[in-house]
């Protein structure tokens, strides 16, 4: 069901004070604007004056239907290179009047493709692309156009293609350097790239622009032989209906039908790709559907007016981000201040220096790539950081369809392989208590007796029914009368992994161990009734909870533990001292002795101000249990010297606080933990041993403390 069609989404409830950062920020979109879009307009076959256009009704459309407030569409390459590839492809010079007749035909269906897009409510497949899949592939477009850019900072044409060819484009460029073009786009570049960390907010590329314009009509720039842009003749764009009776009489219907799905589908995966990265960058939300129907309305807008398909461009909102554009009113104000500048400014035009508008792109480019995205990746997941890289280099070496088509790929088989290697654990009980907790937590959990509590992480399907299957039949034992499966976490189960519950239960039941399915939502017992496994319902099989399977067995509470631990009913005081032990290190697991040294640096900044040495020997966490404080203990030894110098102490006094705290925990576990007593003690001896290796002058106090409390 489609959403009521608002206008203005994101002009409602207008914010008065973003009003003069809107306004600067589309009048830079506007100057921006001026030679991406003439330049990219040329490379779809059209003559450079229809990128302009394609500058004013599009942008404007869109900006009123878009429910993104910072998003800006306009004439962008992707588009513009594939229609112009097409263009070419099909025998029509560029520039030429049957290209001026067949772009805005390719435009016109372009529109219709993306309005069927929006009925069918293709928006939601961009919610299978991962923020990696993502972050490549922004930052791929962004750097292949940046390397179509470099040419024209020597003062060569814009390059076009994929890597390689860009490359060459360059290398040629290389060997017809323009002095004065490359000093004039270094510069500039540098400007951008230096105000951008000192003053970010200051429009350095609105003064570049006016200083270029300048520095061309007083000076000797074109003496120099540095390009600046065509002088265009004054002039609103003319609304006509697109010739199609020309393109279908010369039976290039179907190949531009064919062809305008292809850039329709770019247009959709690029621009709801980037339209979602800026969204979660800045925290807000957008509907992809309604998007496409801007989507649409823009384009249709560009082929009435004679243009080239339009797309969300990545380095037009880069540029109205760094200048703190929040809402549609910078597309409007782009829009029409580009209106102005065709009716009367169109002589200044022809004094921007190319070089210098390069480098305003290219700056905001380079802002807009996710390299430090790809940094953290590293650090935290090598296999993201691949499909990060596969992205990058997907659209960067085979262009923008191929990339999309990669960037889904990866985006699925990391799903695939992440649901492939679900989280899996088998659960027991802590003596006492009740709930099931993974057994790996502590040796104090234990298995209930003669059976298995296997917990499943993820939705059952054919890339990990095996894990479960061979989980479950590797920790069968002899004794074993039942297996219970906790399904809370499998939301979905499809055919290949009911045939592995279905295989499963029939294998357990020639061994006479009983299946239980439990935990999980009631949606779940219909798809296995849809899939043939409704008898195991009908048989008792499925229940909703583990300790109601338990029951069905006749195993009631206190539950019997394996090896014959004694699992008495706990007072709730010592279920709560039970349920503290080793918090911190449960909490930060690997990292647990960095954290704890980390919070005792914090308490000795602390100590500094409040000179309360209590606090620092109880610590600040608050879930802090008797193992855990001793090894803090055992870390404040570590700094023994320092809080004795801050807190004025005497250094054998404050051992001996230490020492006394610690002599606590330990009755304290020897009361409460009876069965951990021992464990606790060789903990003891490996942590002594640490703080003889790390601070042996300390040790030596506390072996003298320890001495003369046996002598007492």
């Amino acid at each position: 069901m489609k959403q009521k069609l608002s206008v203005a989404p994101t002009l409602k409830n207008y914010d008065k004070k973003n009003f003069p950062k809107d306004i600067l920020a589309g009048i830079i979109i506007m100057a921006v604007s001026i030679p991406i879009s003439m330049g990219y307009a040329q490379i779809s076959g059209l003559p450079a004056v229809y990128g302009l256009y394609g500058s004013v009704f599009p942008i404007i459309l869109f900006a009123l239907f878009s429910t993104s407030p910072q998003f800006i569409f306009g004439v962008d390459a992707a588009p513009a290179a594939l229609v112009g590839a097409a263009v070419l492809g099909m025998g029509i010079e560029a520039g030429s009047k049957e290209a001026m007749t067949v772009v805005p035909v390719f435009t016109f269906f372009v529109a219709l493709w993306l309005l069927a897009f929006y009925f069918m409510n293709a928006g939601k497949l961009v919610n299978y692309i991962s923020a990696p899949v993502m972050g490549g592939f922004i930052t791929g477009i962004c750097t292949t156009i940046i390397l179509m850019q470099v040419p024209k900072l020597m003062g060569s044409a814009a390059g076009t293609g994929e890597l390689f060819e860009l490359s060459e484009h360059i290398w040629e460029a290389l060997h017809h350097i323009n002095a004065a073009a490359l000093v004039m786009g270094i510069v500039a570049l540098a400007i951008l790239v230096v105000s951008k960390r000192l003053v970010p907010k200051f429009p350095m590329a609105v003064v570049l622009m006016v200083t270029g314009a300048l520095f061309t009509y007083f000076g000797p720039v074109k003496e120099w032989g540095v390009p600046t842009l065509s002088a265009v003749e004054p002039g609103m764009p003319r609304w006509y209906i697109p010739d199609f009776e020309a393109v279908f009489s010369v039976q290039k219907a179907s190949e531009v039908i064919v062809l305008s799905l292809s850039v329709a589908v770019v247009i959709m995966a690029e621009t709801l790709l980037a339209e979602n990265n800026f969204a979660q960058k800045n925290g807000y939300r957008i509907d992809d559907n309604t998007e496409l129907l801007a989507f649409s309305i823009g384009n249709m807008a560009a082929a009435f007016t004679g243009c080239c398909p339009i797309n969300g461009s990545v380095s037009r909102t880069a540029m109205s981000e760094q200048y703190e554009g929040k809402t549609q009113l910078t597309g409007l104000v782009a829009g029409v201040s580009m209106i102005a500048v065709l009716l009367f400014c169109t002589g200044f035009i022809g004094y921007l220096p190319v070089p210098v508008l390069t480098a305003i792109v290219i700056s905001a480019l380079m802002g807009a790539t996710e390299f430090h995205l790809a940094k953290r990746l590293w650090k935290v997941s090598r296999t993201e950081f691949f499909i990060f890289v596969g992205a990058f280099f997907g659209v960067l070496i085979l262009g923008t369809i191929n990339g999309v088509l990669i960037g889904i790929i990866l985006s699925f088989a990391e799903m695939i392989i992440r649901s492939a290697k679900p989280a899996t654990c088998f659960l027991g009980v802590q003596p006492g208590h009740s709930h099931f907790r993974d057994i790996r937590e502590s040796t104090n959990i234990h298995e209930i007796d003669g059976v298995i509590i296997y917990r499943f992480s993820s939705g059952l399907f054919f890339a990990n029914a095996k894990v479960l299957v061979r989980d479950i039949e590797d920790h069968l034992k002899h004794d074993t009368k039942a297996v219970i499966i906790d399904a809370g976490a499998i939301g979905s189960i499809d055919i290949t992994g009911a045939d592995s519950i279905e295989s499963l239960y029939r294998s357990l039941k020639q061994k006479g161990v009983k299946l239980y399915i439990t935990e999980h939502i009631a949606e779940l017992n219909e798809q296995l009734r849809k899939l043939g496994l409704g008898y195991l319902i009908e048989q008792g099989c499925v229940r909703r909870t583990i300790h109601i399977a338990l029951k069905d067995m006749g195993i009631n509470r206190p539950y019997p533990l394996e090896g014959g631990v004694d699992n008495e009913e706990r007072s709730a005081s010592r279920k709560r001292a039970d349920n503290r032990v080793q918090e911190f290190v449960w909490a930060f697991g690997a990292e647990s002795e960095e954290q704890i040294e980390k919070q005792i640096k914090l308490q000795i900044e602390q100590l500094k101000k409040t000179k309360d040495i209590e606090e620092i020997m109880h610590g600040r966490w608050a879930h802090m249990d008797e193992f855990d404080q001793d090894e803090w203990l055992e870390h404040l030894e570590e700094h023994l010297k320092e809080i004795v110098n801050i807190s004025g102490k005497d250094v054998h006094t404050l051992a001996a606080d230490i020492e006394m705290h610690r002599r606590e925990v330990h009755e304290r576990i020897a009361r409460e933990h009876p069965e951990l007593a021992e464990r606790f003690a060789q903990r003891r001896h490996l942590l002594d041993k640490h703080l003889k290796e790390r601070r042996p002058e300390v040790y030596r106090i506390i072996v003298q403390l320890r001495e003369g409390n046996k002598h007492k």
